[in-house]
């Protein structure tokens, strides 16, 4: 199984804390990694090694990323700052050979959410958590058969609450040679997939100084017992 991690953002709304960086490279306190390093750390540790990066912003500092045991690839999608993650997406296509995990490249997340998602036998599957209180969370709704119906960040939208995105997915090779890449954003090719919702996941997106801080406060401190209590 390949990786694919969407990293081609601005990251506008974190503005000088990511100094002249991509946000994928902020390090938190408490972290001795940038979010992308522990990212790809966490894949490898899992034998997922050949990983793409679809690359827009700043992307020399992805080009210039090397990783003990990682196989990694950038393709920029040089619409970066005029369209959105559909379209990164799609840049990468002649990258992508077989089945793969998505993921977003701001993420926290304990290596479970891994885990969970390579021990299930469904091939399209979604990641899901139960409520983050983040501020900023995409709900999903979700229907009977665990797929999911809509999502959208304004409450007001969905006929009902059922998990919120994550940011990490498990997408078939099939799956991906017939998506419609028109949508603006990747989770809209998404919708029709199995969710899979592990309720209490520890994790969270740093897209802003908020986040930021309920990372450093809140998120860190939980990974970190979370891996002193495994050892």
């Amino acid at each position: 199984m390949q990786a694919v991690i969407l990293a081609a953002g601005l990251g506008s709304r974190l503005g000088n804390l990511k100094g002249d960086k991509p946000k994928a490279f902020l390090q938190p306190k408490g972290l001795t990694q940038s979010l992308i390093e522990r990212s790809i750390g966490i894949l490898v540790s899992f034998g997922i090694v050949d990983i793409v990066i679809g690359t827009g912003y700043k992307s020399e500092y992805f080009e210039n990323l090397k990783i003990s045991g990682a196989h990694l690839s950038t393709c920029k999608n040089p619409l970066f700052d005029s369209s959105g993650s559909s379209q990164t997406l799609q840049t990468l296509k002649d990258k992508i050979h077989e089945d793969f995990l998505l993921l977003e490249s701001d993420l926290l997340y304990e290596k479970r959410a891994i885990q969970e998602l390579l021990d299930d036998c469904r091939r399209d599957l979604i990641l899901g958590s139960g409520r983050s209180d983040s501020g900023d969370e995409v709900y999903l709704e979700i229907n009977q058969n665990q797929r999911l119906n809509a999502l959208s960040k304004d409450k007001t939208k969905l006929k009902s609450i059922d998990a919120e995105l994550v940011g990490i997915s498990k997408i078939s090779y099939e799956s991906f040679l017939h998506f419609d890449f028109h949508s603006k954003d990747y989770e809209e090719l998404l919708i029709g997939f199995e969710v899979l919702k592990i309720e209490d996941l520890v994790w969270c997106e740093i897209d802003c100084k908020e986040h930021l801080e309920r990372a450093e406060k809140s998120i860190i401190p939980k990974l970190l017992n979370d891996k002193k209590g495994k050892k």
